[in-house]
Formats: C-alpha cells, sequence, structure tokens
C-alpha cells in the first residue's frame, strides 16, 4: 500500500470574520502650498486649501488601484471630511465606483488655532520651538488656540465607531486628514499619541472592526504611488 501522506498544517491567511467591519482610512492627495502673501481659504475656521497638481494625480492612482480591487472587495461606500480636499481626493474612486460620498463634518482635521491659515506649515519648516515642543509632548494644544489631541479624539472616534457599526460586513473608504488619522489608528491600537503620524498624501491605512475590537491591517500603504516599500510618492515629471 502507499504510504500516508504526512499531516501538514499551513500557515493561516488572514480573512476578516463574519459581522466585522474593513474601513480603509486614505489621507487626503498632497494640498496647494502656504504661501505668506496668500492664506488659505477658509471653512468652518479651518484652513481649506485645494489639492495641488500632485495631490491630483495621487487621488487618480488611488482611485484607480481602489477601483480595480473593488472588482473583488466590494467598496459600500465614501466618507469624507467637510474640507475640500478629501472631497477631490475622493473624486476619481466616486465616479469609477458610482458613489456619492458621505459627509462628516466630525472628521475634519484637527485645528490649529492661531496656525490654521497656513502658518503652520511655516513654523513646522523652521523649526519653530512650539512646534518643537508639540512633537516633544504628542500634543496639539500647546500650539496657540488649538485643539488638545483628547478634544480631537472625542469628535472623531464616535464617528469612526458609528461607520463601522453601520457597515457590518461591508468595506469602506473614509478619505480623512493626516492628523485625524494619526488618532484613531493611536486610539484603537493604544499606542503613544503620535505614533502614527507619518501617513503619506493619497496612502491607505487598513483597519478591521468586529464587536468593539480593531486590528490594523495595514498603514501607509503607498504601492499605487511608487512602490511597495517607497518612501518617494511624488508623481513622475510628466504627471505633475
Amino acid at each position: 500500500m502507499p504510504a500516508e501522506p504526512p499531516v501538514e498544517y499551513r500557515q493561516l491567511k488572514y480573512a476578516a470574520p463574519s459581522g466585522s467591519t474593513e474601513i480603509l482610512l486614505v489621507r487626503h492627495g498632497e494640498s496647494a502650498p502656504a504661501r505668506p502673501d496668500q492664506p488659505f481659504p477658509s471653512k468652518d475656521g479651518h484652513g481649506d486649501p485645494p489639492l495641488a497638481p500632485e495631490g491630483h494625480w495621487q487621488a487618480e492612482q488611488l482611485g484607480a488601484r481602489l477601483a480595480e480591487q473593488s472588482v473583488h472587495e466590494p467598496i459600500s461606500a465614501i466618507y469624507v471630511s467637510s474640507l475640500q480636499r478629501t472631497h477631490q481626493t475622493a473624486a476619481p474612486l466616486a465616479a469609477r465606483l458610482d458613489l456619492e460620498p458621505v459627509i462628516e463634518l466630525d472628521l475634519r482635521e484637527v485645528h490649529l488655532g492661531e496656525w490654521d491659515n497656513g502658518l503652520y506649515r511655516k513654523h513646522a519648516s523652521e523649526g519653530h520651538p512650539v512646534i518643537l515642543q508639540a512633537y516633544e509632548e504628542e500634543e496639539w494644544g500647546v500650539i496657540p488656540g488649538a485643539e488638545t489631541e483628547a478634544q480631537l479624539r472625542a469628535r472623531v472616534m464616535p464617528v469612526i465607531r458609528r461607520i463601522a457599526d453601520d457597515h457590518t460586513d461591508e468595506r469602506v473608504v473614509v478619505v480623512v486628514h493626516g492628523g485625524v488619522i494619526g488618532a484613531i489608528l493611536s486610539e484603537v491600537t493604544r499606542s503613544r499619541p503620535w505614533a502614527f503620524m507619518g501617513a503619506d498624501n493619497g496612502s491607505i491605512s487598513h483597519l478591521v472592526a468586529h464587536e468593539g475590537r480593531w486590528i490594523l491591517r495595514r498603514f501607509n500603504d503607498t504601492g499605487h504611488l511608487a512602490g511597495e516599500l517607497s518612501t518617494e510618492t511624488d508623481p513622475p515629471a510628466e504627471m505633475a
């Protein structure tokens, strides 16, 4: 008689459990640069710049990738904040999937107080002492008039939990901001406040929510922009 084949136990591939929700957190594409003589337009007290040409390119690459994947892994809904850079980032994907993005006001970026008109970028590039203090303490609230990390989480987390509850056994895309992504991922993984503050423009982070528990499947995926392990996310010169 032929010998019985040996018993083998292969490593299991992860599968989201029944009753879970998959959330693809997308950081908006690169927005227009800040200029000292041209403060950002304002919406509800927040700086509201449009996408830069590079950001529109990132949005197109994102839309193409997720639309292609949606053939096998359907996307049920797209959420955006009230700020135009998230709307413009979501637009190519929404058009491909024929979905109308849902606006969630409380997913807007952290309010930067007196620095929310573009001044934050200037001070960050120049290494302003308050910026250095904010990074040392991992706290937005040291910026004059800014929202605190606790206040940011208090308005963002109920929305994300509600989205998870509303989309059981579905996959959704949530196009938001770097500070918002950092707050959500730090909260659900119980990490340092700014442990996930490095999300690139146009990147994808992947969460699975199930019965009040969260699994982080990926962070800062930019494979559609430059390569799976690359940190370079600028468009080719001919695409800019």
